[in-house]
């Protein structure tokens, strides 16, 4: 039995069938499945900052405390660094708070934008992986020079003295104005974001889980999606996709965005 943490849309029955979803953030919960079936858990598999329900940060203590109980049942705890790998900080969410997961999922940044994904972790769960494994693992696209030449110029330049600061002074401005904005247009919403990753959610105070995410208001985002398009802003579609900063976007950049939103909000009414 894997427990994943949080569901993830098109996986195969056969799969899903052995899969156990659990609530983000709920330790009471994680302990509850592992003190019922912990001895039939083989992995839990998390988002250390969600960025597929959202942008939605780890509470004080939730890693750690899976870091745990995995450790005492035997349990593999695995990272879905795809989207916070070398985009939240150089080594990760894994590195931010210092716990280390037994497996790593890498992708996007990685990339530089084209179709690359790597894994990484323990030795001797690796070693399982063949070439020197039994476990078959392949990809169509692995090692695609294009895909590594791109990706190899992405890491290059992240870097370099003062990227990830640049990273988080952007996010911070566009966070800013965005706050100032929903008390400005007396409108309920909150930002969540983590470095460079970001969403503006309507209709609630704050988000934690899945549960959070499906209360928002969600045509609420799409109204707004749509006045930002006309005032030249593409944003993710759904209230449920992540938005990212990168190194390209300027100071003016976010100043030109914040007044978009001002309009966007403006006409939402």
């Amino acid at each position: 039995m894997t427990l994943g943490v949080p569901d993830s849309p098109g996986v195969p029955e056969a799969t899903a069938s052995q899969t156990v979803v659990a609530r983000f953030n709920d330790r009471d919960e994680i302990e509850a499945r592992f003190r019922a079936d912990g001895e039939h858990i083989a992995a839990v598999i998390v988002e250390p900052v969600v960025g597929n329900m959202g942008v939605v940060a780890p509470q004080p203590g939730f890693l750690e405390r899976l870091r745990e109980v995995t450790a005492a049942h035997g349990a593999l705890l695995i990272f879905d660094e795809v989207m916070t790998g070398f985009r939240l900080t150089w080594g990760g969410v894994q590195t931010l708070l210092g716990i280390a997961p037994d497996l790593t999922c890498l992708g996007k940044v990685i990339g530089g934008g084209l179709p690359l994904a790597a894994i990484g972790g323990r030795t001797d769960v690796m070693q399982l992986l063949a070439p020197v494994g039994p476990v078959y693992q392949a990809g169509t696209l692995a090692g695609n020079p294009l895909a590594v030449a791109a990706g190899l110029a992405t890491l290059e330049l992240l870097t370099r003295p003062g990227a990830y600061a640049q990273l988080e002074e952007r996010g911070a401005q566009l966070e800013e104005g965005l706050r100032a904005l929903l008390r400005t247009h007396r409108r309920a919403g909150c930002v969540a974001r983590r470095g460079s990753m970001w969403t503006l959610f309507f209709g609630v105070d704050a988000v934690r889980d899945a549960r959070d995410a499906r209360a928002t208001d969600t045509a609420a985002f799409a109204r707004f999606f749509a006045a930002m398009l006309e005032h030249g802003v593409y944003l993710p579609p759904s209230q449920f996709e992540a938005a990212f900063i990168s190194l390209a976007h300027s100071e003016a950049d976010i100043e030109t965005t914040v007044r978009a939103a001002d309009r966007a909000f403006a006409a939402m009414g």
